[in-house]
């Protein structure tokens, strides 16, 4: 699931809009919940917006600013999944949007 590129529910003020997993895989224990980074076609040229070509996609970008944590239930439809260097500039960028160390 993590890397995979899903169309979520993320509401009425979000509306439905593909975003990609980065959370793990969930344990027994655990709430039924994973956290995404959204995509957006709406650019700023923020330094946190990661332009990735997909054919699956409009031309845009995750947005690492805009973290959502759902329930499973939201997601919708897989679209596809991005390549490791991908998800590790998605990853890049979030860590660098919350003030984490980049090799964490």
């Amino acid at each position: 699931m993590r890397g995979e590129v899903w169309l979520v529910d993320l509401g009425i003020a979000g509306k439905v809009r593909p975003c990609v997993v980065l959370s793990k895989p969930v344990g027994e224990g655990d709430r039924v919940l994973v956290t995404v980074v959204t995509h957006t076609t709406s650019l700023r040229g923020s330094e946190y917006e990661v332009r990735l070509r997909l054919a699956y996609l409009r031309p845009g970008a995750f947005d690492a600013q805009s973290i959502v944590t759902i329930p499973r239930a939201k997601l919708i439809r897989k679209l596809g999944e991005l390549r490791d260097e991908q998800l590790t500039a998605v990853e890049f960028a979030v860590r660098s949007w919350l003030g984490l160390s980049p090799d964490r």
